[in-house]
């Protein structure tokens, strides 16, 4: 089968202070993305398509598409604010485009396969791509997955951290993701948020790595109408990705497996990070 690997890479670091996902790491000078597509190619997959920005092509294409389009089938689609449905219009003012659920539904016309979902700036680590690999082999119509990390492993060092954390059936099916902010260690076994709220290490959560068969589009289209029906003048509201599977799942239209894994993520979230990836990767790569 063939499959399909989507990086959301239109995004701005703003904490970090400029475009993250061109950062390299380790002696090879590898960025995060470097790595994902490595281990996607490893669990099969034969395509990526890059979701970026206009005003980003260029330096993008130089520094990362051309690193590998000699052994992968390599697609852009761009994210815009101005790419809204009839009679949608950005407002003026408005300088981010709609969030992560726009930036899957700007691949609607060229992903026919299907696909994974991922941030540019995340290291996911090796295996997971060969589960949810394995899983997209065998989904039916509208049953999709989720890669549930642990949650003490997606920690920083530096600061807190937002994570949804999942609510997962017995079965292993999702119910709900909910978004916590400002997530930090305060024990060898427990995490707490912003407002007090503990939850072990061990809880699941989502860090945007997901599979999907073609048919998410139609979903997410008409979800994103929703959407812009009550937020089209708004300057800051986004249509996550999250919160429309989320809003999905509670409806009846989609069942979305959580596959756990135990890899250690690794990102950057601030600046301080850059060294703590550095000696992850060195060590691990």
């Amino acid at each position: 089968m063939e499959k399909t690997l989507i990086v959301m890479a239109a995004g701005m670091g703003s904490r970090f202070g400029g475009l993250k996902q061109l950062n390299k790491f380790t002696p090879a000078g590898k960025t995060l993305l470097d790595f994902a597509i490595e281990d996607a190619k490893a669990a099969g997959f034969t395509e990526v398509a890059f979701v970026i920005r206009r005003d980003i092509e260029g330096e993008f294409k130089r520094q990362v598409g051309a690193r590998h389009e000699k052994s992968i089938s390599v697609k852009y689609a761009f994210q815009s604010i101005n790419d809204l449905p009839s009679p949608y219009k950005a407002p003026g003012g408005r300088t981010k485009p709609w969030g992560t659920g726009q930036a899957v539904l700007a691949c609607k016309d060229i992903v026919k396969n299907p696909f994974l979902v991922i941030n540019a700036d995340d290291y996911y680590g090796k295996s997971v791509y060969k589960i949810m690999g394995d899983f997209l082999e065998a989904m039916t119509p509208k049953t999709y997955a989720l890669a549930g990390y642990r949650l003490g492993n997606t920690l920083s060092k530096n600061g807190g951290v937002s994570r949804g954390i999942c609510n997962v059936s017995s079965d292993g099916f999702l119910i709900d993701v909910k978004e916590h902010a400002n997530l930090r260690e305060i024990s060898e076994t427990s995490v707490a948020d912003s407002a007090g709220e503990v939850f072990p290490k061990s809880a699941l959560v989502s860090m945007n790595f997901w599979a999907f068969g073609s048919d998410i589009f139609d979903i997410l289209s008409a979800d994103f109408e929703s959407f812009l029906r009550e937020n089209s003048e708004s300057l800051k509201s986004e249509f996550y990705l999250p919160f429309a599977v989320d809003k999905a799942v509670k409806n009846g239209l989609v069942s979305v497996k959580v596959l756990p894994n135990s890899e250690i993520w690794q990102g950057v979230t601030y600046k301080e990070d850059v060294g703590e990836v550095e000696r992850f990767l060195v060590e691990n790569r």
